[in-house]
């Protein structure tokens, strides 16, 4: 199934706690329908010292969010995604702001 974001894309998270703030997005997990993206869900994690990790600390680390909870960002506002297929035959998705193109979602068919 396509997604309407994906790795690379700069959203903006829509509901949640970190409402409103941009990132970048980092990984999408397809399997649960989240994304990861830059500086958005920090936890913090305390590590005690390990063999791999011998100073151990305190880290931050982002979280998945739900997919529901991003929108990319066009021209500095969130926008809805909407996908075109052209007469080429190439399937892209599009800003429902705007009519931008966002990117290819699959290369043009063969004729034969």
């Amino acid at each position: 199934m396509a997604r309407h974001v994906r790795k690379g894309d700069q959203v903006v998270v829509t509901q949640g706690s970190d409402k409103g703030k941009t990132g970048e997005v980092l990984k999408v997990i397809p399997k649960e329908d989240r994304v990861l993206v830059r500086g958005i869900a920090l936890r913090t994690k305390h590590m005690k010292p390990t063999q791999r990790n011998p100073q151990g600390g305190i880290y931050t680390k982002e979280t998945p969010i739900h997919l529901s909870n991003v929108s990319p960002v066009v021209d500095g506002k969130p926008s809805r995604v909407r996908f075109e297929i052209r007469d080429d035959g190439s399937k892209v998705r599009v800003a429902a702001r705007g009519g931008k193109v966002l990117g290819e979602v699959r290369g043009a068919k063969a004729k034969g």
